[in-house]
C-alpha cells in the first residue's frame, strides 16, 4: 500500500496515537481536551499525504530541506497554526518537536508491516514523507518562536509600564528626604541614594519600554520642536553628575546659536543619558567623561568619550545590538551596573528616528568616542 494512501485510510488510528503521546507531555497536556490535544493534527497529516504525491523539482526539494518551501497563496499552513497554538497552550519547543518525532515514528511503525516488498519506490516514499514531516516541523517551529517572542515582548511592555507608578513613589520619597530641615544628616544621605537609584531604575524602565516597542513593530515616536542642543546637553550632564557623583565630567559646547534646531529634547536627553551612563560604566577612573557639541549650517554633532578598555574593531557595530554587553574589568565589575545592554540600541533608534546617526570609535590614545549627528531641520517625508 502506498504510504500516502495508508495515511489517509488510517487517519483515526494515527490520530489516536498522536493524542496518546501528546497527553504524556507534562502537566499542561493533562488538562487539555481531546480537541485541544489533536489541534491541527488531521489537516497536517492530510497535507503530508498530499505532499508525498505531489511532483516536485530539485529546487523545490532543496527549498523544503531548508525549511523554505512556499505556502499555497501565502496562507498559513495547518502546521504553522499548530505551532502558534502550542505556544499559547504552554507547550515548550522541545515538546512541540517531540510531537513530530513521535508522529514520524508512529506512521512508519504502522505502515512498514503492511507493505509486501521494500524497493526503490518505497524508499522514495519514505524520503518524501520525511521531507514533509521536516517541513511541517519547520513551519510549526517558526510560528511557535514568533508567538513566544510576541508573548515575551508584551509581558515586558506591561511590566515596564506598571513599574512606573512605584518608581514615581520612590522618587517622591527621595525628594522628601532631601528637603532642608527634614530628618537628620543620615536621612538626607539616604534620600540622595534613593533618588540616584530611582533615576537609574527610570532609565532602565524607559529603555525596556522603547525596546519592547521596537520589537512589537512600533515606530519610535518623536515630537520635534525648536530648541537648543546646548540646553539638552547641559541637562543630560546635570542628571549624569547627580547619578554618578564620583565621576568627573567635562564639556565643550558651541555657542547656543550654533546648536539651535528642531529636536525632540526629551528623546535626545535619553540618548545622551544612555551614552553618558555607558561611558561612566566603562571609564578609567583617572580620566573624566567628556561631552562636546558642535554645530554647522545643517547639522549638530555631539561626541561623548571616555578612556578605558579599547573596544575591538569587530565589536564596534555589534555593541548597538540589543542585550549586548562588553566584558568589563574586575574594577568595573565591583561597581554597581545599571545596564541591561539596551542603552546603545535605544540611542541609535532615537538618532535614526531624527534622521541622524550614531558611530563609535575606540583607540588607546583617543579613548572610546561615540559621535551622534543630527540634522537641524526635520527630514522631508
Amino acid at each position: 500500500m502506498k504510504l500516502s494512501r495508508f495515511i489517509i485510510d488510517n487517519l483515526e488510528t494515527i490520530l489516536t496515537e498522536w493524542e496518546t503521546f501528546a497527553r504524556t507531555l507534562g502537566p499542561v497536556a493533562e488538562t487539555m481536551s481531546h480537541l485541544e490535544l489533536l489541534d491541527h493534527a488531521k489537516p497536517i497529516l492530510q497535507a503530508i499525504a498530499l505532499d508525498i504525491e505531489t511532483d516536485q523539482s530539485d529546487q523545490e526539494q532543496f527549498d523544503k530541506s531548508q525549511g523554505n518551501a512556499e505556502l499555497d497563496n501565502g496562507v498559513d499552513s495547518a502546521a504553522s497554526t499548530h505551532g502558534t497554538l502550542r505556544e499559547i497552550n504552554g507547550f515548550t519547543l522541545v515538546q512541540l518537536t517531540a510531537e513530530y518525532r513521535a508522529l514520524r515514528a508512529s506512521v512508519l511503525r504502522l505502515w512498514l508491516p503492511v507493505i509486501t516488498n521494500f524497493d526503490e519506490v518505497r524508499a522514495r516514499e519514505i524520503l518524501r514523507f520525511n521531507e514533509a514531516i521536516d517541513q511541517a516541523l519547520a513551519e510549526s517551529a517558526v510560528t511557535y518562536s514568533q508567538q513566544a517572542a510576541r508573548t515575551r515582548d508584551t509581558f515586558l511592555a506591561i511590566l515596564g509600564h506598571d513599574l512606573r507608578s512605584p518608581l514615581a513613589a520612590i522618587t517622591m520619597a527621595g525628594d522628601f528626604l532631601t528637603r532642608p530641615g527634614v530628618g537628620t544628616e543620615r536621612t538626607t544621605e539616604v534620600g540622595f541614594r534613593v533618588k540616584r537609584s530611582a533615576a537609574n531604575m527610570v532609565t532602565m524602565v524607559n529603555d525596556l519600554l522603547e525596546f519592547t516597542r521596537s520589537q512589537l513593530g512600533g515606530k519610535m515616536p518623536i515630537a520635534l520642536q525648536q530648541c537648543s542642543m546646548r540646553d539638552i546637553c547641559r541637562a543630560a550632564l546635570d542628571a549624569a553628575s547627580a547619578a554618578h557623583p564620583d565621576c568627573q565630567f567635562t564639556n565643550d559646547l558651541d555657542a547656543e546659536a550654533a546648536l539651535l534646531g528642531c529636536f525632540d529634547s526629551a528623546r535626545l536627553s535619553q540618548v545622551f543619558s544612555n551614552l553618558l551612563n555607558n561611558a561612566v560604566q566603562y571609564r578609567d577612573r583617572a580620566f573624566p567623561v567628556t561631552l562636546s557639541a558642535r554645530g554647522d549650517a545643517d547639522t549638530v554633532t555631539v561626541c561623548i568619550g571616555n578612556h578605558g578598555p579599547v573596544i575591538p574593531a569587530d565589536s564596534l557595530e555589534s555593541i548597538f545590538n540589543p542585550l549586548i554587553q562588553l566584558p568589563i574589568s574586575s574594577e568595573q565589575r565591583a561597581r554597581q551596573s545599571t545596564s541591561m545592554g539596551l542603552g546603545l540600541f535605544i540611542a541609535r533608534e532615537i538618532a535614526v528616528a531624527h534622521g541622524g546617526t550614531v558611530q563609535a570609535a575606540s583607540s588607546i590614545k583617543a579613548g572610546t568616542i561615540f559621535t551622534v549627528k543630527f540634522p537641524k531641520a526635520p527630514a522631508q517625508s
